[in-house]
């Protein structure tokens, strides 16, 4: 395991203005987020609305976070796709950029079997010599990597970790009971930052950590120091706020409360994204000010 994957992981937006990426305000966020204390970053992840930019925008994004960040924390790009020749493709295109590890999702929509989910991971981790993290989100793939799977994958040397978005609980749980010491469980699933952590999980890669940073960095800091008692009160004025922010689809509300504080200079997604509703936007400005003021 050559990077350490554990704590709280952002997986950054990608701002836009007038179509184009707005890397002024990309930048602001990096070094933000640097200093507000996130373990790691994570760019062109489902939250980086990665499916919408082209090959060009997609090096550049990563380029672009590894010169911001400057070795102050490992980054992580999402390198993923439900084509396996596609994504290798993809990794050879990228392998002259120094990233510690990508975050490769489940292949969505075509529903291969564990069989298929198998090999399909096996072949990412053979096309590059960088770390890899499945990312395993069924309500958005259509498919679940069990956790008979995810074990004998978690075999394969550079293979490192999950982000577990899987939706159930009890898979979650058994498979926390079940991994091997060395392979880390990240959650995806941000309202259960609090519950996975405290049965065992390494971290979290959580959206909503763009927002109340300074909370989801206490309550990690928290179990790092094995203090569950300070770690339930500062996820005390999280826990309401967070499913807030997955109302309608993300990164809408995030962006649009992002813009709010002025650390970006437009809450603009590309389309088939568009703008959160005005009742929407009205509930996240109240709910975000006394959120703030009780943590």
């Amino acid at each position: 395991m050559t990077t350490k994957i554990s704590g709280l992981w952002l997986p950054l937006i990608t701002p836009f203005k007038d179509g184009a990426i707005d890397f002024a305000s990309y930048d602001r966020l990096v070094n933000h987020y640097i200093a507000k204390g996130v373990d790691g970053l994570l760019p062109l992840g489902t939250t980086g609305e990665s499916p919408a930019l082209d090959e060009d925008e997609i090096a550049a994004v990563i380029e672009r976070t590894l010169a911001v960040t400057n070795g102050r924390v490992p980054v992580f790009a999402g390198v993923g796709g439900n084509a396996t020749a596609k994504v290798e493709k993809e990794l050879k295109r990228l392998r002259h950029l120094p990233i510690a590890g990508i975050l490769s999702v489940c292949p969505y929509y075509n529903r291969p079997s564990q069989e298929g989910l198998i090999a399909h991971f096996r072949r990412i981790a053979a096309a590059t010599d960088r770390d890899v993290v499945i990312y395993n989100i069924p309500y958005r793939t259509a498919v679940n990597l069990s956790n008979d799977s995810l074990l004998d994958l978690a075999e394969v040397p550079n293979i490192v970790g999950v982000k577990d978005s899987s939706g159930s609980i009890e898979q979650s749980l058994d498979l926390l009971r079940r991994k091997p010491a060395d392979f880390a469980v990240l959650t995806g699933e941000d309202a259960l930052f609090f519950t996975m952590r405290a049965n065992g999980a390494e971290g979290g890669i959580l959206a909503a950590s763009h927002l109340m940073t300074e909370g989801f960095v206490e309550v990690e800091r928290c179990f790092d120091a094995n203090d569950l008692v300070g770690a339930r009160a500062a996820w005390a004025p999280l826990a309401g706020f967070v499913p807030m922010l997955f109302a309608e689809a993300n990164p809408m509300p995030i962006k649009h409360l992002l813009w709010r504080q002025g650390l970006i200079a437009s809450p603009e997604c590309r389309l088939p994204l568009t703008r959160i509703s005005d009742g929407l936007a009205h509930r996240l400005d109240a709910a975000f000010a006394v959120t703030k003021a009780a943590a």
